[in-house]
């Protein structure tokens, strides 16, 4: 029996790593620019993508196994769950654990950065006349990955070493095994920890700003991505009165041809206003040409004709994730509260917290779909997928910046080979981020117990031992602080929630910056949450002409009638007739 379910959790995991590869492969074509991919740079965006979402998500993974060894209706364990047992399946955890998390810090800092750099030592004169070889690419991208190698080799030698200063200058924390257990680490383990600490450090700050926006602004971008005319109606639309406005054009220059001086004012006005309008028709085209798939990749297309079918549900789709946020807000708001105001050890040990002492929303739900897998699974993937997409949409919509200044900018089918493997750097840092974020402040009682109880001795009995089947005893949830002897017997915390509380305890510093930082993101989703009451930031308006932003501006519920065509006009791919006049462009002359 044991077997069995240990072994449903890994399929669904299985399952899961499918669905993720094709999201991750679809997210990289969906933003690639369609003339500048390159199989090397797409290869390494999706694989990363895809190993930063599976170590995420084996979070579920790990508190189904570790929950599965528990009986919660009786709190004890199971007949099979020996102490042998459970190290087996803790051990094969950790084990996992360590080679994602080594798997990630290596992408993110060697195999990233080193594709980059392949990638711009690429000169196409070179290599058609022989001077570029394979061999002179690989060397000159080595030569500046070399400062992110003796980064990755810092890092590590600070981790194995600092610990041990840390540990003889703050010997007082609180007396409990919980604790001392974390502090027993090996060399190797110290090493990562402290490197993924960094990392995870450096993440939150990124995280604060983009997903904290992102979370916001995604509900939104639902609700008002409908346009009012489809794709190939407005690329036909732009063909006609494209072919008009040169026609007319050419009636000017004939009208004036041998004349002396040329075209008078009047005529030369109205030629200046055609030459606008014909800029504005060109870019016009090319956006429709672009929306509607035409010499795209076959997985763009597809992308395309699906976010057409469900266009109208995504007005629907928008106000319930804008009412999930508010339900994640509201929870990491509380458990944030109760951590500052109860937290074990404060900033000495990253501001653990023993239980909850608040209820949390979130948390309860996660709790309760946890006895009965997949369902929380599948609530947990949603979950992820969500800070994920808000992630993208945080870096679509304020673009890479150093400070003041747009390095790249990420739109769909219009994003650089470089622009992409700078947004897959900061996705990693992000995830690890979101995964501290959803572990110790979302939902941190599912993610440290799950379901799992224990049997209290009853106070009025304190000599007996525990015994819930005749309800001398309480069942009660397993915590952190928990002091019963049969308790310790009997709760498994999970390796992701004791990895995570050993960075914060090795590394105070690291705890602290952690904790309150979720404060801040809280801070920025609050603050675009409420302009976007008042006014929605644009994403990708380069794309889009004056008529188009106007248009983009319209209300959320205006136009049904159009929008519901444009969205079949998507979905069959032909053009709508009516809208004729569509996005006609005002000039200060007269049109033919």
């Amino acid at each position: 029996m044991a077997l069995i379910q240990t072994s449903l959790i890994w399929v669904a995991y299985a399952v899961a790593l499918v669905l993720l590869l094709a999201i991750a492969s679809t997210f990289v074509y969906i933003y690639q620019a369609p003339r500048d991919r390159a199989a090397s740079v797409t290869i390494v965006c999706i694989f990363t993508v895809s190993a930063l979402l599976a170590t995420v998500l084996l979070m579920p993974v790990d508190i189904a196994l570790v929950s599965s060894t528990n009986i919660p209706s009786q709190g004890r364990r199971k007949n099979w769950a020996t102490p042998n047992h459970v190290d087996h399946i803790v051990y094969t955890l950790e084990v996992v654990y360590y080679t994602l998390y080594a798997l990630d810090a290596v992408l993110c800092l060697l195999v990233v950065p080193f594709t980059y750099f392949y990638y711009e030592e690429y000169d196409p004169d070179a290599a058609e006349t022989g001077d570029q070889t394979l061999g002179s690419r690989l060397w000159g991208a080595f030569k500046y990955t070399i400062a992110f190698l003796i980064f990755v080799v810092a890092i590590f030698l600070v981790g194995f070493f600092v610990p041990f200063a840390r540990q003889a200058k703050h010997g007082s924390l609180p007396d409990l095994d919980f604790f001392k257990h974390l502090l027993q680490e090996n060399h190797g383990e110290r090493a990562l920890t402290f490197a993924l600490g960094l990392l995870m450090l450096i993440g939150t700050l990124i995280y604060v700003l983009y997903t904290g926006a992102g979370l916001a602004l995604l509900p939104v971008a639902l609700i008002k991505s409908a346009p009012s005319i489809s794709a190939p109606t407005l690329a036909a639309n732009t063909s006609s009165q494209l072919e008009q406005n040169r026609e007319r054009q050419r009636q000017l220059e004939g009208r004036n041809e041998g004349r002396e001086g040329g075209l008078d004012a009047r005529d030369r006005r109205e030629l200046e206003a055609l030459l606008r309008e014909e800029r504005t028709l060109i870019r016009r085209e090319r956006f429709a040409t672009e929306s509607s798939g035409e010499d795209r990749h076959w997985i763009v297309k597809a992308w395309i004709k699906t976010e057409a079918v469900f266009r109208p549900l995504k007005l629907l789709g928008g106000l319930v994730l804008m009412i999930i946020a508010l339900l994640i807000f509201t929870s990491m708001l509380v458990t944030s509260i109760d951590k500052a105001k109860n937290s074990i050890c404060k900033a000495k040990c990253g501001y653990i917290l023993g239980y909850l002492n608040i209820f949390q929303p979130v948390n309860y739900i996660f709790v309760k779909s946890s006895k009965v897998f997949p369902i929380d699974y599948v609530l947990f993937l949603l979950l992820v997928l969500f800070f994920f997409s808000a992630s993208v949409v945080g870096i679509a919509t304020v673009g890479i910046r150093f400070l003041w200044l747009t390095l790249f900018k990420i739109r769909k089918g219009h994003t650089s080979p470089q622009a992409m493997l700078m947004a897959t750097v900061m996705l990693t840092l992000m995830v690890l981020a979101i995964n501290y974020s959803i572990a110790m402040v979302v939902a941190p009682q599912y993610a440290t117990f799950g379901p799992q109880t224990f049997c209290d001795r009853d106070p009025r009995h304190p000599g007996e031992q525990p015994d819930c089947s005749n309800h001398r005893s309480a069942i009660k949830p397993c915590t952190e602080t928990t002091s019963n002897s049969g308790a310790k017997e009997v709760c498994t915390p999970s390796v992701v929630s004791t990895f995570i509380n050993r960075v914060t305890l090795n590394f105070p510093f690291f705890g602290v910056v952690l904790f309150w930082a979720q404060f801040a993101f809280l801070g920025v989703y609050l603050v675009v949450w409420l302009t976007t009451l008042f006014k929605t930031p644009k994403m990708d308006h380069e794309q889009m002409d004056a008529d188009l932003e106007e248009e983009e501006e319209e209300g959320l519920l205006a136009s049904t009638g159009r929008r519901l065509g444009a969205t079949w006009g998507d979905i069959t791919g032909k053009a709508r007739k009516g809208n004729g006049n569509y996005g006609a462009t005002e000039t200060n002359g007269e049109h033919s």
